[in-house]
């Protein structure tokens, strides 16, 4: 018999609903099958099914190793296990050109319907259900397999949340809020839809070109095996895994209110597609893309993406004008309604700042990191920009636009393609044209106009 959890699944998804910030859940996993999934038993499952793996060298270094710097082969994780055991020759198959005391070794983005597509049975042992959502297992996830070192660079989601079960080693989450983006100076090259990189190794920062990241508010956990970690939407996250062998499970869930970052999303692919290309010398696409699509192709899929946004805006509208009127108390809450409160503790561990003061009932457990990780605790007897600095870096709002080594050099240098994208395609002036297009599309701008006059 399955032991009790201790949030039902309609508990679960009232939970998630309210959660601003990330937070560990320490027992809900009993029972799953995706528990035993450690390499040894993905690799009897798998025999001589091709991953492809990433490979990136072992070097201090104070920039980030983006997809499109790194090194790829194809292999079986049978050859991937012989190499994490210092084996040679043929029981490692194409990782014999890469050392592993050189080299980690990452294959991240497998999605388990493709992986197991003829071991369907495979699905069910991961229960999304169990944390509310319906019929979700398996075939809605990913599988991620690295040794120690092996790490995702610094980036946000532009819609959806996450969901990480970590079933074998351990894993270190740095995590920044969306407030933050300014300090991480974002960027779309490489570019990946929906992934916005940050400019910044936020574990080793160069402080030099990008000062602005001592403002920024790092959430740092370690999760363990059995845990699940809840990234909400926007949250910055830079991933390291700390073990010899780890094996982690995600789940990248779609949000209602998606439509719109979506039609930003397809904004951004038109302007990145139009000033970059196949003959661009550049490595500017991520190696996950499929390839650089027509200017006639991307304005499709955004005209789709605008009138599927303004349709549900209009539904709103209209529910909400048909909807009864609310009674509310003087503070704008419902009247008769209890505020929810998120229940932490020990099925549910918050992921705080690390600057935060740590409570008491937290401090012992192994799972938060409340002090500065260390190579950015080096960095702390430097002084934080003041107010009135602060106030002249963030004039205008777009802190980080243009920013490849500008801070550094302030003698002019030739503007490259690369510094306009990152301008034009700052998170702040994309849902600026987001709203300016479904204003448009929905009328409310003649509305705006007409009151102006």
């Amino acid at each position: 018999m399955a032991a009790m959890k201790p949030f039902s699944p309609e508990e679960t998804q009232k939970v998630l609903h309210h959660l601003q910030t990330p937070a560990v859940f320490t027992s809900m996993t009993g029972g799953w099958p995706a528990l035993l999934w450690t390499a040894e038993r993905l690799s009897s499952c798998l025999g001589d099914k091709l991953v492809r793996f990433r490979l990136g060298r072992k070097e201090e270094t104070n920039t980030p190793l983006f997809e499109t710097q790194c090194s790829y082969v194809e292999a079986r994780l049978e050859h991937f296990l012989s190499w994490t055991r210092d084996q040679t020759g043929p029981h490692v198959g194409p990782f014999c050109e890469y050392p592993n005391s050189e080299y980690w070794a990452y294959a991240d983005y497998k999605y388990i319907a493709l992986l197991f597509q003829d071991q369907p049975s495979m699905f069910e042992g991961v229960k999304w259900s169990e944390f509310g959502y319906e019929g979700r297992d398996g075939r809605e996830s990913t599988l991620w397999v690295g040794t120690g070192g092996a790490n995702t660079p610094c980036h946000l989601d532009s819609y959806g949340c996450n969901l990480v079960l970590q079933v074998q080693g351990r894993k270190r989450w740095h995590l920044f809020p969306p407030e933050d983006t300014a300090h991480l100076y974002p960027t779309r090259i490489p570019y990946e839809e929906s992934s916005v990189f940050s400019q910044v190794h936020v574990v080793q920062p160069d402080l030099k070109r990008f000062p602005a990241f001592n403002g920024a508010r790092a959430h740092v956990v370690t999760l363990q095996p059995g845990q699940v970690l809840y990234v909400p939407r926007h949250w910055w996250h830079y991933v390291e895994s700390l073990d010899p062998v780890t094996v982690s499970v995600n789940s990248w869930i779609e949000l209602e209110a998606d439509d719109v970052a979506r039609v930003g999303e397809a904004v951004t692919k038109t302007v990145v597609c139009s000033l970059k290309g196949d003959d661009d010398t550049d490595d500017w696409l991520n190696p996950t893309e499929e390839g650089v699509a027509s200017r006639q192709e991307n304005m499709q899929c955004l005209n789709l993406a605008v009138r599927a946004c303004a349709q549900r805006h209009n539904k709103l509208t209209r529910d909400q004008r048909d909807a009864r009127p609310v009674k509310r108390d003087s503070g704008g809450g419902i009247r008769g309604s209890a505020p929810f409160r998120v229940p932490f503790g020990p099925h549910l561990i918050p992921v705080r700042c690390q600057t935060d003061a740590v409570s008491p009932e937290t401090t012992s457990d192994p799972v938060l990191h409340s002090s500065r990780d260390r190579e950015v605790e080096s960095q702390e007897d430097q002084a934080a920009p003041t107010t009135e600095q602060e106030e002249e870096e963030h004039s205008d709002g777009l802190t980080g636009c243009g920013s490849r080594g500008c801070a550094a050099e302030p003698e002019h240098t030739a503007i490259t393609t690369n510094d306009l994208l990152d301008c034009l395609l700052h998170p702040d002036v994309i849902a600026r044209v987001t709203q300016l297009l479904l204003e448009r599309q929905t009328g409310s701008h003649r509305r705006t106009t007409t009151n102006s006059l």
